[in-house]
């Protein structure tokens, strides 16, 4: 098919379909699919929200006339058979992060607004899994009328449950079925990403320490490991009347001789730790400045100080960079009380210039100093494809067509499913250089939100990068 004629066919699906695209988003949204272990049972393994979006999800599929199959709600997918069994696999997610505090719209709702959609999940990943998929139907339309031929390869959309919280999903699915031949996920930025930072979570904890011997009698903050925290808490032994003021903090009465400290930080994405200002830093901040501890909780909070203030690693010893993926990142996602013991978890996302085992040693080493414990919950071994692979190439071409640009593909430190299979890519929807209104939430953050333009544009890009795929030998 003819450049022109493709553009034009592209532009009339969306002009007669993308209200119900829309709507297709907010049936989605409307499900909260966080996960949770304590409502998990056989056919839910991430509890019932999970479980409902995948649901969902397989059921818009199959009203477009695509086969599909639920693997015990760990995974499911959608098949369009081609002349061969070799596959091109897209994948999406259809859990997000909880909603979390902050919103001024109703998180699990598609709220429309000068040209975006508002919601938890029409980011990441809903939105550009109903896009990619309506790509695909945009194709199977096509050659159902005749007017394409039929694909050498089959496609398989893989709708994943998992994905915020483990990818357990994608290794069900890889202990009973074969990897696809390439496979794209559209969770992450365009041009298109070859390669991934490693990804490692762990989680820092305090030795006990007696509420009567605390000071912080309570402290939580954050939503999620891998986002930086824009929400925290503590609850302190002090008056509220002898606190100083702080900037981005709020200190409130909270009953006789104690006081409640709220930190208003800014959400955004482990991988991008800058574009954020973490909460749980702020409290720890005023806490060690205004001598509101123990000498235990001390000892402990300027460990946390270490990782809170230095998201590039470097109080803890672990900076590092490498040629491909640049600098190590790291977060403090969430912080808790639990039995006695301050929790704090982190993120890093780091390059090939330092393995898990160093971080592991080290951190472990400097928790043992104040008599903390340190656990790695979390390993993704860095991730890279070659640029000059056809496949990558393809995708790129498709970009590039679509926006009239002579983009280069990058690395980043977001971990999608891509690196999780034998050769894939994360290719878009975000545009990270062009700039939201301030009102619009980004991914993991309050008030979520992704342009209708942006979403337009990548369903074009989608359906030519299908075409391209195609046209190559995946195998």
């Amino acid at each position: 098919m003819e450049r022109e004629e493709l553009t034009k066919k592209i532009d009339a699906y969306l002009e007669d379909k993308w209200d119900a695209m829309v709507e297709d988003i907010a049936a989605l949204v409307r499900i909260p699919s966080f996960q949770e272990d304590d409502k998990k049972e056989p056919g839910a393994p991430f509890g019932p929200g999970p479980k409902k979006a995948l649901a969902a999800a397989l059921d818009l599929a199959v009203r477009m006339g695509f086969q599909t199959h639920d693997a015990e709600g760990y995974i499911g997918y959608a098949d369009f058979p081609g002349a061969s069994d070799t596959q091109l696999g897209i994948i999406g997610h259809m859990d997000v992060v909880p909603a979390g505090p902050g919103w001024t719209f109703e998180p699990y709702e598609v709220t429309r607004k000068d040209g975006y959609l508002i919601g938890r999940g029409t980011l990441d990943d809903k939105g550009p899994s109903v896009v990619a998929l309506h790509a695909l139907k945009f194709w199977k339309d096509l050659q159902d009328a005749g007017d394409a031929p039929q694909f050498p390869c089959t496609v398989r959309f893989l709708f994943g449950a998992n994905e915020e919280s483990g990818m357990a999903d994608v290794a069900y699915y890889r202990k009973r079925y074969d990897d696809p031949a390439f496979l794209f996920t559209p969770d992450a930025e365009f041009p298109v990403c070859y390669g991934e930072k490693g990804g490692y979570d762990g989680t820092l904890t305090s030795k006990p320490i007696p509420e009567c011997e605390r000071i912080v009698l309570e402290f939580t903050g954050g939503a999620a490991t891998n986002a930086v925290p824009g929400q925290a808490e503590a609850l302190v032994k002090a008056s509220a009347d002898s606190l100083p003021a702080a900037e981005r903090l709020t200190i409130e009465p909270a009953g006789e001789g104690l006081s409640r400290i709220v930190a208003a930080g800014k959400s955004a994405h482990a991988s991008t730790p800058d574009e954020g200002v973490n909460a749980i830093g702020l409290i720890v901040d005023y806490l060690l400045k205004n001598g509101l501890c123990g000498a235990d909780e001390r000892a402990f909070l300027e460990l946390d100080q270490k990782l809170l203030n230095h998201s590039d690693g470097s109080g803890l010893g672990i900076k590092a960079s490498d040629e491909y993926f640049g600098p190590l990142t790291v977060v403090g996602g969430t912080i808790a009380l639990e039995d006695d013991r301050f929790v704090q978890t982190l993120d890093s996302r780091f390059p090939t210039s330092i393995t898990a085992d160093q971080i592991t040693e080290r951190l472990g080493s400097l928790a043992g100093q104040v008599g903390a414990t340190f656990q790695n919950t979390l390993l993704m071994e860095p991730f890279l494809v070659h640029p000059d692979n056809p496949a990558i190439q393809a995708l790129l071409d498709a970009y590039n067509e679509t926006t009239g640009e002579d983009a280069q593909p990058f690395t980043m430190g977001g971990g999608t499913y891509a690196r999780e299979f034998a050769s894939g890519a994360s290719f878009g929807p975000e545009k990270p250089w062009v700039k939201d209104p301030e009102w619009v939430g980004s991914m993991h953050g309050p008030d979520e939100g992704v342009s209708e333009e942006l979403l337009k544009e990548a369903f074009g890009i989608y359906v030519r990068a299908i075409d391209k795929l195609m046209r190559i030998d995946l195998r």
